[in-house]
């Protein structure tokens, strides 16, 4: 249960959306996000709301826990599926080491496989930004595609996060190579977030889906992970 005076971090803020909530219950909340024009904007988004917070632009990686006294729940949200392979395990180590004893650690991120896990959505591309699955193709074939279909930047971007993909049972793993618990996981057939961009009605994974190894990826839009130490 929130209680007012907890410590709550963000790492990948953005604008702050997601702390303010937190703020209004009387948390004291800190995000940390490596984009300077977000930092800015989550300032204005709390000057603005009339609540304090605190932001740091910075590489998360670069920030030393101990700068800070440890955090009662601290948030990962549509992060780990940009952040490298060979960096994923280190990441998730250095999240943990800003988290108080008996704190929580929360992630969601998409499926990869699930219809735009690639986040092809991205892109300006009428056709591409609405072909679902298209990211599961080869490398080749996919990068054939999008230097046909758009710039040179955006196809860099999108074959990097093909490249850092990242399925539930990949996750899964990872949080086992950390020495953390999962405490609870939802497994999203509608993501929550659908609600405010498309109206749609948030709805949970069937149970006998989200118990299918693998196939389960193609089906889950978003994950939500509690962990602990």
């Amino acid at each position: 249960m929130i209680q007012p005076g907890m410590r709550v971090l963000e790492i990948g803020c953005g604008e702050g959306g997601n702390l303010l909530p937190f703020a209004e219950l009387g948390c004291e909340v800190i995000g940390i996000d490596q984009a300077a024009v977000r930092i800015e904007q989550a300032k204005s988004f709390f000057v603005q709301a009339g609540y304090e917070g605190h932001f740091i632009c910075a590489d998360f990686f670069q920030v030393e826990a101990n700068q800070f006294p440890k955090f009662d729940l601290i948030f990962v949200h549509d992060v780990i599926e940009h952040i490298a392979q060979e960096k994923k395990l280190t990441f998730m180590l250095h999240a943990k080491e800003f988290l108080s004893d008996d704190g929580i650690l929360f992630w969601g991120f998409p499926a990869w496989q699930m219809p735009f896990g690639g986040h092809q959505q991205i892109c300006p591309n009428p056709y591409i930004s609405h072909l679902p699955y298209i990211h599961l193709l080869p490398v080749f074939m996919y990068k054939f595609i999008l230097q046909l279909a758009t710039s040179e930047s955006c196809t860099n971007e999108l074959l990097f996060i093909k490249s850092c993909q990242v399925s539930i049972e990949r996750f899964e793993s990872l949080v086992a190579a950390c020495g953390m618990q999962i405490t609870d996981r939802v497994l999203w057939f509608i993501n929550p977030h659908y609600k405010q961009k498309f109206g749609l009605r948030p709805r949970k994974l069937m149970f006998w889906l989200a118990s299918l190894h693998y196939i389960r990826n193609f089906f889950t839009t978003s994950c939500f992970y509690l962990t602990k130490r």
